[in-house]
C-alpha cells in the first residue's frame, strides 16, 4: 500500500510522522512524505522518501512580530493563501495514487482537503489534546481563506465547518501520540467516539547522533549533570541563557549539560562545570542525567518521563503550556513561562524539583509509559488496518 506523511514544522512535529513512517517502511509499504526543506535531511537519513514543501512556521512567527498586525491583515491573507497553494500542489502530486493520508495537527485543514478529493482515507496524528489548544481569532480567518481558496481550486464545495469537524463526520482515524494517564478522564470524555481517538504513546526513532560518546563520556566523568535544551524554540541570547545557568548551577553545585542548537558555540564562556552539546539521543542520554529543563514540546516531554527523571518546563508557546500543566498535574516536576524565569527562580525551581519527592514520583511515572517500539507498532497497525478497509473502523 501507498502511505503520503505531511508534516510542516519544527522536528518535534515532523519526527513523530517520521517514526510510523519508517515502520510502514518496514513492513514492505510505499511511504512518500512531505515536509519543511529544513526537515529534508533529517527524514531522508531516516531513510524516508521525502519532498520539501513550503513552510508556514517562520512567515507564522515573524507576523506576530509586526507592530500593527491588523492592518496588515490582507496582506497576511494573501501571503498565506499562496503558501497554502503551493503546499497543497506538492501534496496533491505526492498523494495521487496513495492508499491513506496521514497529516500532524496543524496540517489537517489542507490535508484533508486533498484526501476528500482523491476519497482516501485522512487520518490524524495528535501529540497533545487538540481541543485544549484555542488558536487566536487572526490564526482562524488567515487559514479560513486560504482553505476556501485551496477547495475552489481543487473543484470542491465550500466547506460546512472547520476540518476537525469533518474529521469527526467522516470517522477518520486521530492518533493520540501520548499516554492517555497524562489527560485523566479525557478516555471517558472520548467514549463515544467508538475507538477513532486510540492513545498509542509519544513516537520517536530514537536516533543516536554524533556527539553521544562523548557527552556519555563527559557525565561519566563527574556527578550527573541537569540537561537543558529548548529546541527551535526563540529564548533570546544563548550567551545570556548559558550564563544564568551556568550561575544557577554554580549556586546549587550542578553540573550542566546545555544544548546550544548549533556546532561551535564553545566560544561562549562557561565554566568547568557546564558542557555545550548539539544535539543529543534523548533516549540514551536523559537517564544519565539528574533533572532535564526544557521548552515543553511533546517529544521532549516525553522522553524525560521515560527516563525516570524530574522534569522543569519553562515553556514560550503553542501546545507548551498543555504539557506544562500535565507535568504538574502528573506531579514529576514543576513549570514556569520562560519570560518569567531570572537566576534566582531557576536555582529555586530546580532546588524543587530535585526534592525526594519528585525523584521518587519520576520513576514511578516512567513505568507506566508506552515503550517507543509498542507505540510505533500500535499507530502503524491502526493506519494499516485504516487502509485496508478503506476508512476506520
Amino acid at each position: 500500500m501507498k502511505f503520503v506523511l505531511a508534516s510542516y514544522g519544527t522536528r518535534g512535529d515532523v519526527e513523530p510522522c517520521a517514526a510510523v513512517g519508517r515502520e510502514l517502511l518496514r513492513r514492505g509499504h510505499d511511504v512518500r512524505m512531505a515536509v519543511p526543506p529544513n526537515m529534508l535531511g533529517f527524514v531522508e537519513s531516516a531513510g524516508l522518501a521525502a519532498v520539501a514543501s513550503q513552510e508556514l512556521e517562520d512567515f507564522i512567527r515573524n507576523f506576530w512580530k509586526i507592530q500593527h498586525p491588523i492592518n496588515a491583515l490582507r496582506e497576511v491573507i494573501e501571503h498565506v493563501t499562496q503558501l497554502w497553494v503551493e503546499m497543497s500542489t506538492t501534496l496533491m502530486a505526492l498523494a495521487n495514487g496513495a492508499d491513506l493520508l496521514l497529516t500532524g495537527t496543524f496540517e489537517q485543514d489542507f490535508a484533508a482537503n486533498v484526501a476528500e478529493y482523491y476519497d482516501i482515507p485522512l487520518a490524524a496524528l495528535h501529540c497533545f489534546p487538540v481541543r485544549f489548544f484555542a488558536p487566536r481569532w487572526l490564526h482562524r480567518q488567515r487559514m479560513k481563506e486560504a482553505e476556501d481558496a485551496q477547495r475552489r481550486a481543487l473543484g470542491l464545495p465550500e466547506a460546512t465547518g472547520p476540518s476537525t469537524r469533518r474529521m469527526v463526520d467522516r470517522a477518520s482515524l486521530e492518533i493520540q501520540a501520548y499516554d492517555e494517564f497524562c489527560f485523566p478522564g479525557l478516555a471517558a470524555e472520548w467514549a463515544e467516539c467508538d475507538g477513532r481517538r486510540p492513545f498509542v504513546g509519544a513516537l520517536t526513532m530514537k536516533l543516536p547522533t554524533d556527539a553521544d560518546d562523548e557527552v556519555a563520556s563527559w557525565i561519566a566523568a563527574g556527578p550527573p549533570p541537569i540537561y537543558f535544551g529548548f529546541g527551535s524554540t526563540p529564548v533570546g541570547s544563548l550567551a545570556d541563557m548559558v550564563a544564568m545557568i551556568s550561575a544557577a548551577c554554580t549556586e546549587l553545585g550542578e553540573r550542566a549539560l546545555i544544548y546550544s542548537s548549533a556546532n561551535g558555540c564553545n566560544h561562549i564562556p562557561h565554566p568547568d562545570h557546564v558542557k555545550l552539546v548539539d544535539l543529543v539521543n534523548f533516549a540514551t542520554i536523559f537517564p544519565a542525567c539528574r533533572a532535564v529543563v526544557h521548552h515543553g514540546g511533546a517529544g521532549t516531554t516525553a522522553a524525560g518521563m521515560r527516563a525516570g527523571v524530574p522534569t522543569l518546563i519553562l515553556w514560550v508557546k503553542a501546545d507548551q503550556p498543555i504539557w506544562a500543566a500535565a507535568v504538574e498535574r502528573l506531579k514529576v516536576g514543576s513549570a514556569r513561562r520562560f519570560s518569567s524565569t531570572t537566576r534566582e527562580s531557576l536555582v529555586a525551581d530546580l532546588r524543587s524539583i530535585l526534592a525526594p519527592q519528585y525523584v521518587t514520583r519520576a520513576r514511578e511515572v516512567a513505568t507506566r509509559m508506552t515503550k517507543p517500539a509498542v507505540s510505533v507498532t500500535a499507530a502503524a497497525d491502526l493506519l494499516e488496518d485504516t487502509a485496508r478497509l478503506g476508512r476506520f473502523g
